[in-house]
């Protein structure tokens, strides 16, 4: 790869825009076979001081990098803007193929540019594509300004103060775009495996005799386990009940069709990534069945109304936290119907 990049301090929206405008000319004029690649615009508002975390971020995404990303660092001392433009693309190419190229603005602004980012990030976005923010730092009022220009916001809920705090942040921005939220997708997999542990007509007919289910995640992420009980009971039609906090744990019901579901979710302080560490879900017939976070895949157990045991292991089955930002960008290009549903199901559970 090769970059052209530029750089100016004390710049404009539009003498950014006319050199986005420019180095791809250049680069076109260079190589023919350049082509900007134009899938989707990904704005991300962070601390300047984290720069290098987030740039470090993005480029583990591997084959979902957005088209163009354009960074907004926000200072405590900055006063003005700051801009560097990076172009890059592949020097050679295949008869034939093309050389595809993505950009990079980087944008120092002050707090007192935060909550207008609006006006500075318009001109620099692709008109035509899906536009993207994602506020790792919780800058809510620069997330607010860009939502005219967003068509998805992508958040992690877990990060915000409480599991309250995260719910009704996703919620508010689900009223005005598309929410891809990174606690949500931290579940994938255990939603997929629940999901096939359940499809075989042998097992189908213990969906509705769920008695019980224990959630254990680490002790940050307690919204990603409400979330999956929100999916759970948005899924098979369960009223939920309110959940209380006890002794560290989270409490409560579910009135499912024919009897009442006990909820509970546990923190578990062992586990070092964000997200879940496993889930048991038992039936009234006496069927057990859990999943556990372990190495290589989810270990798997199960005990039939008989008494029978057996274990297996999910290959495979997380993705891993490197991959969940680059997995959250390819949702952004898709829709998924079950979120929503969970979300305002795990917010009935707060009550």
């Amino acid at each position: 790869m090769s970059e052209a990049v530029w750089a100016e301090q004390g710049t404009t929206p539009s003498a950014i825009e006319a050199t986005l405008r420019g180095l791809l000319r250049e680069r076109h004029e260079e190589n023919a076979d350049f082509v900007p690649a134009r899938v989707l615009n990904l704005v991300v508002v962070a601390d300047r001081e984290w720069q290098g975390e987030i740039l470090n971020r993005l480029e583990k995404i591997e084959v979902y990098h957005p088209s163009r990303t354009i960074l907004c660092n926000v200072s405590p001392r900055g006063s003005g803007i700051d801009a560097t433009v990076t172009i890059g693309g592949e020097d050679e190419t295949r008869p034939g193929g093309l050389a595809l190229g993505r950009e990079r603005v980087l944008v120092d602004v002050g707090p007192d540019m935060a909550g207008h980012l609006d006006s500075i990030v318009d001109p620099l976005v692709v008109t035509d594509l899906a536009t993207v923010v994602w506020a790792p730092h919780r800058h809510h009022a620069s997330v607010d300004s860009l939502m005219k220009l967003a068509q998805v916001v992508l958040l992690d809920s877990v990060e915000e103060a409480s599991i309250e705090a995260g719910l009704d942040r996703a919620t508010t921005l689900s009223e005005r775009a598309y929410v891809v939220d990174l606690a949500w997708l931290r579940s994938t997999p255990w939603r997929e495996r629940i999901a096939a542990t359940f499809d075989p007509l042998q097992w189908r007919d213990e969906l509705g005799a769920i008695s019980s289910v224990t959630i254990r995640h680490r002790p940050d992420s307690g919204v990603a386990a409400l979330l999956l009980c929100g999916w759970l009971g948005s899924r098979l039609g369960w009223t939920p009940g309110h959940m209380i906090h006890q002794n560290g744990t989270m409490q409560g019901h579910a009135q499912a069709r024919r009897s009442d579901v006990t909820l509970r979710l546990e923190p578990d302080p062992t586990m070092s990534a964000p997200g879940l560490a496993g889930i048991t879900i038992e039936s009234a017939s006496g069927m057990k069945i859990s999943l556990d976070r372990g190495t290589g895949g989810l270990s798997a157990r199960r005990t039939t109304r008989k008494g029978t045991e057996s274990s297996w292991t999910v290959l495979g089955a997380s993705r891993g936290e490197a991959g969940i930002l680059g997995e959250g960008i390819r949702q952004a290009l898709l829709r998924n119907a079950t979120y929503e549903p969970a979300l305002v199901s795990a917010r009935a559970m707060l009550g």
